[in-house]
């Protein structure tokens, strides 16, 4: 069906129903665009890794109301119950160890957690995002609403364009205004670790933690093809259709530019300007340099380089790796491995 439906009580009550008789609804997120279905349902988690193509080892993202809920299906210590009080709703999931024993009458797909023996939550901010996790009345396995792999969805287009009929309703909600995923962090052990950089950066994890930074490592060991921990650790991630060369300093004749802040100084290699480009060929996450910016512009103008066909690949301006460039520079470096 893939039918887009507009934000109003009907819908988000339409959209509920077809997510507890096991359908998928792509909804939208304060980060990108989710694949939700009942976290609960076996089967319909299955249409998530089916929709998606989606390795069966790489777990999923539980999305609910608030720490109440969350705490029915994970067990909670310190650090993990400070950072949710500090974060949440918001751009921040917390990897726990499950609950055992489940929550009375209902229990997670093991599809969601992959065979691990700990769970992903996350408490999204979007108002649609809420209303629908209400209405479904079940937590909601929703990981972005794209073919594995591929460009992370911004906007109910980017849904429609990647997913199409594989999913029953779109709920349009614009777009995302982070535009980055959310930020993932272990709470398994003693020592919290970043997962994965997202909305929410390290140094406000490790403020809200007392903690040095340098403490708050990213869990290069996770990073792993065949087991990874969490979502989004899988090396081949965020990736175009096309090849993608890091800290470029000029254009190739058969390169698109995505640039960041000032190009003054670059160049279009054997002459030309950049100003000859045309936008299909050119595209600024943010003139001014500004990170949060180029966020929330990342997924949308990498898809729109990506879906021109007049150069075979897409050379990216270095962007500062501090605070959110570090989430940024994540996904780049995903998108060229």
């Amino acid at each position: 069906m893939g039918e887009i439906l507009s934000i109003n009580d009907t819908n988000i009550t339409r959209a509920g129903d077809a997510l507890r008789g096991g359908g998928l609804v792509a909804m939208p997120t304060e980060t990108v665009y989710g694949l939700a279905a009942d976290a609960t349902n076996g089967q319909a988690v299955a249409r998530i890794y089916e929709a998606k193509g989606r390795p069966s080892f790489n777990p999923l993202i539980i999305h609910v109301s608030d720490l109440d809920d969350a705490q029915k299906w994970g067990q909670f210590n310190a650090a993990a119950i400070e950072l949710a009080r500090a974060f949440w709703p918001g751009p921040l999931t917390l990897v726990v160890p499950i609950m055992t024993p489940k929550t009375e009458g209902a229990t997670l797909s093991d599809l969601v957690t992959a065979g691990l023996d700990s769970i992903a939550i996350r408490v999204p901010a979007h108002p649609a995002a809420q209303d629908l996790i209400k209405a479904a009345g079940v937590p909601l396995a929703a990981p972005s609403a794209n073919k594995s792999g591929s460009i992370s969805p911004t906007s109910p287009a980017h849904v429609h364009d990647s997913l199409g009929g594989a999913v029953d309703y779109i709920l349009a909600g614009g777009s995302c205004a982070v535009g980055l995923e959310s930020t993932i962090i272990d709470c398994t052990r003693d020592a919290p670790s970043l997962l994965r950089p997202g909305g929410i950066t390290a140094e406000q994890i490790a403020l809200t933690l007392d903690m040095d930074e340098s403490a708050l490592t990213l869990a290069a060991s996770d990073t792993d093809d065949t087991a990874p921990k969490s979502p989004g650790l899988l090396l081949k991630h965020y990736a175009p259709s096309i090849p993608v060369r890091l800290k470029a300093y000029y254009v190739k004749q058969d390169e698109a530019l995505l640039a960041f802040g000032s190009t003054k100084f670059m160049s279009v290699e054997g002459g030309g300007a950049l100003t000859d480009l045309p936008d299909t060929q050119m595209q600024n996450l943010s003139e001014g340099g500004d990170l949060y910016e180029a966020a929330a512009n990342l997924f949308a103008m990498m898809r729109a380089l990506d879906n021109d066909a007049g150069h075979k690949r897409i050379a990216v301006m270095d962007v500062p790796d501090i605070g959110l460039g570090a989430a940024i520079n994540d996904r780049l470096r995903r998108a060229a491995s």
